[in-house]
């Protein structure tokens, strides 16, 4: 018997609870039995099995809950939580109060989840480790009940056993809200600071997550990334720059104290990747504020033009700098050659030594615009990065045909090769176009809808689509993960298959953690070539870590849009 049980089967079932309720009672209330009992617990595997089918009986059943209420009260009072046996019914009795209709008291109250309880200091590892699991699957149904228990799983974060840890970790991410969130973040920072660096990268992306979404102020928001960046910059996410440009960007008031923060947080450390990239780019958008020298924010700074140029030049000649950090860098120094008043600007390097580059330098170099976080301004550079990757020919992170096909068993009765998808002609005007923001004469592509293909736990799968009109048999597909739950998807890994007739190529995703509560989600492009034009079916595995348990996923898509393949 499972979740899926027909319901005659289960309404047959749960006349017999109260017998079950009666036997269980029996073997928690008698006591030690030598030919059933493991370390002082009567028989844990009849226990385990009898809770397991109360609580399918007892999901989404007023009734039969209330029938066992009294007993999951007594089971996770009495039950000696010192040997592993007992930890085992306690975990079940635990999941069979958060799976019934049990009642409000009860799941607030419980022993196993009280801060007297397994999650005290006192108590052995696993049987925290038990709570705290439990109180995560609690989260989402009933937050306000888990929060009584923050400060006990605050304390947790500084257990040396790495998997009661992780797990306190998970938890107090998804106890963040806005009315906690100063008090959490700064007790998740200072655990940033000590943390063992297997979890320093999950802690990092936690933290920068919550701050998006319920930071009190912007300059909140700019502090606590910065910390961030200079405690933990090598584990940040890949898109913790952009966010923290834009942030920044879109805050005018704050642009002279972001820089000065910057400069001095980069003065003292060049070896953090990320936050030498976010200093250089401030640096080179708003260095003439960083020299004028008035910020009430912070403490008076005094700064030479030269002082500013060396640094970077000591960026772009150390052996830290990633290429990516030394185009920061450079980019800087171009653009301060339009914003310095003395007489350095022959230290500002010019690569583009042609008359065409000087004459319109100021224009090209000139501020970046503010941006609205969230706005129509966020959408334009979304469908602007779609089209530069489709008109982009990107190399393949296919696996190799035969892998795919064995795997997922997709055949086709169409014969014929199927040819590469050709690269896409770049729209006219070419790079000068797009640099100079002139007028394209690209038709747009035709919209075609969404499609939601998956969903499980909080974690959804997204498809939305575009077929570029000079390239009517290509079709590229944006596969989104977005994970509503409360702990993060982890080790997410998304493969597809085609029929033979057509030719798969998958880009590389954007990660592979898909962060809780909505956070930023995680993107992978696929590209499907079709010169037949024949009805398209796609096939999707998603392999992944989620809630403590491996999941994985094999289904099939044959409901696309006709607009995808005719």
């Amino acid at each position: 018997m499972n979740t899926h049980t027909p319901p005659a089967a289960l309404k047959h079932f749960r006349k017999v609870v109260p017998q079950l309720v009666q036997i269980l009672r029996t073997l928690v209330m008698t006591g030690y039995s030598t030919e059933h009992s493991i370390s002082g617990v009567s028989d844990p595997f009849l226990q385990v099995q009898i809770l397991r089918l109360l609580r399918i009986l007892g999901r989404n059943h007023e009734e039969s809950s209330e029938t066992m209420n009294d007993l999951l009260a007594q089971v996770a009072t009495n039950t000696d939580t010192s040997r592993n046996a007992g930890n085992a019914v306690l975990f079940e009795t635990v999941l069979t109060i958060m799976d019934t209709r049990s009642a409000a008291g009860l799941r607030v109250s419980s022993p196993c989840l009280s801060p007297c309880g397994p999650t005290h200091q006192s108590s052995p590892t696993l049987a925290r480790y038990v709570a705290l699991t439990s109180l995560l699957r609690m989260v989402q149904s009933d937050h306000s009940a888990v929060q009584r228990h923050r400060p006990t799983v605050v304390e947790c974060l500084r257990e040396p056993d790495a998997s009661l840890s992780r797990r306190a970790l998970e938890l107090s991410l998804a106890l963040v809200n806005s009315s906690n969130v100063r008090a959490m973040t700064q007790e998740l920072q200072s655990f940033l600071e000590s943390c063992p660096p297997d979890l320093r990268a999950d802690c990092a992306s936690g933290i920068l997550l919550a701050a998006e979404r319920f930071a009190p102020t912007k300059r909140w928001h700019i502090d606590t990334i910065l910390r961030v960046l200079t405690t933990a910059g090598t584990h940040v996410r890949d898109d913790a720059v952009a966010n923290l440009t834009q942030l920044i960007g879109g805050a005018q008031e704050l642009h002279a104290y972001s820089v000065r923060r910057l400069y001095s947080a980069l003065a003292e450390d060049i070896s953090q990747q990320p936050l030498v990239q976010v200093a250089a780019w401030c640096i080179g958008e708003y260095g003439d504020l960083l020299l004028e020298g008035s910020c009430e924010e912070t403490e008076p700074l005094q700064v030479k033009e030269e002082e500013v140029l060396a640094l970077l030049e000591k960026v772009l000649q150390s052996h830290m700098s990633l290429p990516a950090t030394r185009g920061y860098a450079l980019t800087a120094l171009m653009k301060l050659s339009t914003r310095l008043r003395g007489d350095n600007n022959d230290r500002c390097p010019f690569t583009m030594d042609t008359p065409i580059f000087h004459l319109l330098r100021a224009a090209i170099l000139e501020k970046m615009p503010l941006v609205e976080r969230g706005g129509t301004q966020d959408e334009e550079a979304k469908e602007s990065k779609e089209a530069q990757l489709s008109e982009a020919a990107l190399v393949s992170t296919e696996p190799p045909a035969s892998k795919l096909l064995d795997l997922l068993d997709l055949l086709d009765s169409s014969s014929g090769a199927a040819q590469p998808p050709p690269p896409l002609e770049p729209s006219p005007g070419g790079t000068l176009g797009h640099l100079l923001d002139l007028p394209c004469a690209s038709p747009a592509p035709a919209s075609v809808p969404n499609l939601r293909v998956f969903e499980r736990e909080g974690l959804q799968l997204n498809l939305s689509f575009v077929r570029p009109p000079e390239t009517p048999a290509l079709l590229l597909i944006t596969v989104t993960a977005v994970n509503t739950s409360g702990a993060d998807v982890t080790h997410f890994v998304c493969q597809a298959a085609v029929p033979k007739s057509c030719q798969l190529q998958l880009q590389a995703p954007s990660g592979d953690t898909v962060p809780a509560q909505g956070g930023l989600p995680v993107t992978q492009l696929l590209r499907i070539f079709n010169p037949n034009k024949a009805p398209l079916r796609l096939k999707l595995r998603l392999t992944y870590h989620h809630l403590g348990q491996s999941v994985q996923e094999i289904f099939e898509v044959n409901n696309l849009p006709a607009e995808t393949w005719q």
